[in-house]
């Protein structure tokens, strides 16, 4: 079969011929008809091995069924996780737990959005709880876990303060405020969202409310973090931080298929937009690539495995 491997020369990624997948007993083989790009992922190509296949999200067809009887049937169009990697390829055996079918409204180009991201920001919201009525800001919102996060906190009945560079289209996703920055000082926040991390975590420590939740999923600067310990247990007591990856949560609930499928219906529904702003050929990922990196992708790329 023919994948997206890791190549020794920027952008780090060549199309090359590579070994069709062995799925276990709980895995369905999978025709993948797109990916989504995700920024630990692409990342990560410059210090991966050559000839390596990485990627996380994938949306296809199921082309065997897992021989243990789970997940979706041969036929089925499907939306997925590839854990540890391995979703850049024309064929992919995905974990059934993290595999779910598609309603017929759904693409393939907007399910490759929905796992890395989709699932981050559902999971982010569901750590910090009932946001009905609640002051919510999220970090780095521009992003595609940023503008699905906004847009499922907006559902949820939350007053939202969107915090990005780029804040085009933000207000129009369901943000009450659009700000390019957040400040330490100023009102609190019951819950925030940060995919930023440095200076911005340290900012986000001194917003939350006494009793709120922060919760840092990313990590865009490589700055330490630093703030005042007293802004925390005194300003802020029975306020928590909380460090979510992805991988690990989902394992720990045993909910990526259940949470996948919510996702998908809501994207079916009309209320969830997953924002692609650039969709093109795996063909071209060495130019997608580098648009990613130099920041002029705003929301999820997506590229067609044709």
């Amino acid at each position: 079969m023919l994948a997206l491997v890791v190549a020794a020369d920027p952008p780090y990624a060549t199309l090359a011929e590579a070994p069709d997948p062995r799925p276990l007993p709980s895995e369905a083989l999978v025709r993948v008809r797109a990916v989504s790009l995700n920024r630990g992922e692409v990342r990560h190509l410059a210090t991966m091995d050559p000839g390596a296949i990485t990627g996380w999200d994938l949306a296809g067809q199921v082309e065997q069924a897992a021989a243990d009887g789970s997940g979706p049937p041969a036929g089925a169009r499907v939306v997925g996780l590839k854990q540890p990697v391995g979703a850049w390829a024309e064929r992919a055996a995905v974990p059934t737990e993290l595999l779910a079918e598609l309603p017929d409204e759904v693409t393939f180009e907007q399910a490759a959005c929905l796992p890395v991201a989709g699932l981050t920001s559902l999971l982010a919201l569901q750590i910090c709880g009932f946001v009905l009525g609640r002051r919510v800001a999220i970090t780095g919102a521009s992003g595609g876990v940023g503008r699905m996060a906004i847009q499922l906190a907006r559902d949820g009945g939350a007053h939202v303060t969107a915090i990005a560079r780029r804040m085009e289209g933000l207000a129009e996703l369901g943000a009450d405020e659009v700000a390019p920055f957040l400040a330490p000082e100023g009102e609190g926040f019951d819950a925030i969202l940060d995919a930023i991390g440095g200076d911005v975590l340290g900012a986000a420590i001194q917003r939350v409310n006494p009793g709120g939740t922060v919760v840092s999923y990313g990590s865009t600067v490589p700055e330490p973090v630093t703030y005042p310990t007293r802004a925390l247990f005194g300003e802020s007591p029975g306020a928590t931080v909380h460090g979510l990856f992805v991988f690990p949560e989902l394992r720990r609930q045993q909910s990526g298929s259940r949470d996948l499928a919510r996702l998908a219906e809501r994207v079916a529904a009309g209320r969830l937009d997953v924002q692609i702003d650039l969709v093109a050929s795996w063909r071209e990922a060495d130019r997608v690539l580098k648009a990613f990196l130099d920041g002029e992708v705003c929301g999820k790329a997506v590229l067609n495995v044709d």
